[in-house]
């Protein structure tokens, strides 16, 4: 563990430091504060502190002060946040054996609103793996809680908070961020529906308020008229969340009256499980080009990968809720990236386009990294502006014939990448017993909403880049038949760490390629 912190803090050198809250203290003036603060933390971004937080953290500070004259030596991380999340901490001391949290409140918040921010504290920092001690300091009453093993909140003392630091072993100094896996807490219920159904997570700040408007809407409309007619939808790249956010606002709806989601995708056994476990949500897992029919009546329709939607498919939704004047909230993914003439789904501008459609947009990209992000961005189109990353999580190989590029396939998934590939490209990559290894090798349209570490995948000679610089397919597309450079698109977008392609017998997309991930010396 130390040797972890070590290599970290010599990589973060310039970044976020803790800083000793004692001396900050001193000083009176926010403005003097916030300068102060600055310099000594290191961080990029001026930070605003409230009147109230300086004087709730002086009289902390002055409470442990008179406990033992020791707690003016110790360091916390001073409101660190979470960028992806937006997930916000006040005080924070990190050792290689534990964590202690201190949040500050100036007064007029109920015990449940304290526990329910410690709880979640406690949620994201459980990923460090090491003891954690959650408290609050309620300046305006003088008042120190605690929340316990069992969730319960406990009046506390400047004493028991002393000792916890005391026994503390030594703060880390490094950047603070790098030690936080984000990508840990965007869970997919269809993938891991377990820690789902157990609400094992939390929405972001983003999430939250775009739940937040669409219920606030539902709930006016109702006040007016008994039921009403509305459609939302919310949009983002993918990696921004918008599976379980889809998903936890049916939970909140179904607590009163039963609700379905419409799934436009593969999935059939994990949406059979949540049906069978949810009784008031009913999953329908739906062809893009089949009409909708459902079995029941409901108080509002979801939709799920709402990009898939065609105009016949999305006038049966729309004819369903207007008849019973229902609400419908969509998911749906952004493919600005791709082509236009390769997004064979219209989706997205279908439901933009309807009368009376209320949209939002999630932008932080939690299970995505930017430099991976940025990548992608590149392949699709590689007159895209504006690159700000290097490619080391990115490996790009060249096959001559189909032995070399199964051959490389093979060395990727032996170090642990899996090979989403397409049927429309490759047929079905069976071994010689017609069989293939279903842990390392997934076909496109099942990889849709699964997240992996490391992703492998291909492209032949079909593809080549258009007069604009978009990444095209030069294969005749039967009729309704998806886009391999759209499927391209969404496949590596289920990576989470690293990216491989394989570019089979095509040396001009090869190194039209290579000339993007290299920057010019």
């Amino acid at each position: 563990m130390i040797a972890v912190f070590l290599s970290a803090q010599a990589l973060y050198d310039e970044s976020m430091k803790p800083i000793n809250i004692y001396t900050l203290t001193r000083i009176t003036d926010p403005d003097g504060m916030e300068r102060l603060e600055r310099q000594m933390s290191k961080r990029k971004n001026h930070l605003k502190i409230k009147e109230w937080e300086t004087e709730g953290l002086r009289l902390l500070c002055d409470k442990l002060y008179a406990v033992n004259r020791q707690a003016a030596s110790y360091d916390f991380y001073y409101s660190f946040t979470l960028p992806k999340l937006g997930k916000e901490f006040d005080l924070l001391r990190v050792s290689e054996d534990s964590v202690i949290n201190i949040e500050l409140k100036s007064g007029n918040v109920s015990d449940e609103v304290i526990k329910i921010q410690l709880k979640q504290n406690r949620y994201y920092l459980s990923s460090l793996e090491r003891s954690i001690y959650s408290f609050t300091y309620i300046s305006e009453d003088d008042r120190l809680v605690r929340l316990t093993g069992g969730d319960r909140l406990i009046d506390a003392d400047a004493e028991e908070l002393f000792a916890l630091l005391e026994k503390q072993s030594p703060c880390y100094e490094g950047d603070i961020e790098p030690l936080f896996s984000e990508e840990k807490f965007l869970i997919s219920p269809l993938t891991d529906p377990n820690r789902f159904l157990r609400r094992d997570y939390f929405l972001t700040s983003g999430q939250r308020d775009i739940k937040r408007q669409i219920l606030r809407d539902i709930t006016e409309k109702r006040t007016t008229l008994k039921k009403e007619f509305s459609l939302h939808g919310f949009t983002g790249l993918p990696g921004t969340g918008k599976t379980i956010l889809l998903y936890d606002i049916a939970m909140e709806l179904s607590v009163s009256e039963k609700v379905c989601i419409l799934h436009l995708g593969s999935y059939e056994e994990e949406l059979s499980q949540l049906n069978q476990r949810l009784k008031r949500v009913d999953f329908y897992q739906c062809e893009p080009s089949d009409p909708i029919r459902l079995l029941d009546s409901y108080a509002a329709i979801l939709v799920d990968e709402g990009h898939h939607l065609n105009r016949a498919v999305l006038e049966d939704i729309l004819d369903l809720a207007k008849q019973d004047n229902i609400p419908v909230i969509v998911s749906y993914d952004k493919e600005d990236a791709i082509a236009p003439a390769e997004r064979n789904g219209e989706g997205g501008e279908l439901l933009e386009k309807t009368e009376g459609f209320i949209g939002y947009k999630l932008t932080n990209k939690i299970r995505l990294n930017g430099e991976l992000s940025s990548f992608i961005s590149c392949l699709m189109c590689v007159t895209t502006s504006g690159r700000k990353y290097d490619f080391p999580s990115v490996s790009l190989a060249f096959a001559g014939d189909e032995q070399e590029a199964e051959t490389i396939l093979d060395n990727f998934e032996a170090r642990g990448y899996v090979y989403i590939w397409d049927k429309d490209l490759v047929g079905d990559p069976a071994d010689d017993k017609g069989v293939y290894d279903q842990d390392s090798r997934i076909e496109a349209n099942a990889a849709t909403c699964k997240e992996f570490d490391k992703i492998v995948m291909m492209i032949d000679d079909a593809f080549c880049y258009d007069e604009s610089g978009y990444l095209r397919d030069k294969r005749e597309r039967m009729p309704g038949q998806e886009s391999v450079v759209r499927k391209l698109f969404h496949g590596l977008n289920r990576a989470k760490n690293r990216i491989a392609i394989v570019v089979k017998g095509n040396e001009s997309l090869f190194y039209r390629i290579l000339g993007f991930m290299q920057r010019k010396q």
